[in-house]
């Protein structure tokens, strides 16, 4: 493979797939939105390397090949993360460029995160943090978002593991309303990290105190497996073999390559997530909305 030297393998993979997904998106006939998420500290040059295509998209076309990124330095001492945070979204501020910032940690393991041993008050973002997030965005531009923790954990847990608290997001919202004499009741933008395996009831709750986005990375990891694996189980005597059904013995000497063949087992899996990227969508009130 490529070396990753630099994230340089990262990078062009990841333009690669923006230009793809501008060649293809325009024949659907549904807006899409190319985002980039989780970019801890380690992974800056990648961060790097995205924006400079972005920069370099914007002067031939009047805006980035990208809509947004997400930096993620909430691992960092608040300072640090504030600090760095404003330095890149004061180059993406030009080109209407979002930035998805976090403050405050999310639980468990995701894209070598691993946040599984944490502090559990750590999960739980003080209001007093958010504001001063937003002290430093907002003079810049609006284009940005706060992923601020109330109780999030990547990945699905047995019930009662996790506690959201999603009513802390209407606390930041009113505690910025007031501090920044701001008309608007909700004048931030949140960002709900961790939703897999949420209730239907938190995810409407986190809507209504102004949640934006919402991450369901486990959830649909899991839905597409379930297409693939159900369809290998129904199929499991034809595909230990190329020819013949094992449970027909010697009788069946039918070639096998129908159900071994990738385009047909990968879009089992793709049908099953894309049943529940539907069922996510209702749960957000984002169905017939554009």
């Amino acid at each position: 493979g490529i070396d990753n030297k630099n994230q340089q393998a990262s990078i062009l993979g990841s333009i690669a797939g923006a230009y793809h997904v501008r060649a293809v998106a325009k024949h659907y006939g549904v807006p899409v939105v190319l985002h980039s998420d989780h970019c801890a500290r380690e992974l800056l040059p990648w961060l790097d390397g995205m924006l400079a295509a972005d920069e370099a998209y914007f002067k031939e076309h009047g805006e980035p090949l990208f809509s947004s990124h997400m930096i993620d330095l909430s691992a960092d001492p608040k300072e640090e993360n504030i600090r760095i945070t404003k330095e890149y979204f004061e180059r993406c501020a030009p080109m209407k460029l979002w930035l998805e910032m976090e403050i405050g940690i999310t639980g468990g393991e995701e894209d070598g995160v691993n946040n599984e041993s944490a502090d559990k008050d750590m999960l739980y973002t003080p209001s007093e943090d958010v504001y001063e997030v937003y002290q430093a965005l907002a003079p810049i531009a609006p284009y940005f978002s706060i992923a601020a923790a109330f109780g999030n954990v990547h990945g699905v847990y047995k019930p009662g593991n996790v506690v959201l608290r999603p009513e802390l997001l209407e606390q930041h919202q009113q505690y910025v309303r007031k501090h920044a004499e701001l008309d608007s009741k909700f004048p931030l933008y949140l960002v709900f990290h961790g939703g897999s395996g949420s209730t239907k009831e938190e995810i409407s709750t986190a809507v209504g105190y102004g949640v934006v986005k919402m991450n369901v990375d486990t959830d649909t990891q899991f839905a597409y497996l379930a297409g693939v694996r159900d369809f290998v189980l129904e199929h499991k005597d034809r595909l230990l073999q190329q020819v013949g059904d094992l449970s027909k013995g010697e009788n069946d000497d039918t070639p096998n390559k129908k159900y071994y063949d990738p385009r047909n087992w990968i879009r089992h899996g793709e049908k099953t997530m894309y049943k529940r990227v539907q069922e996510a969508n209702s749960d957000l009130g984002n169905v017939n909305t554009l």
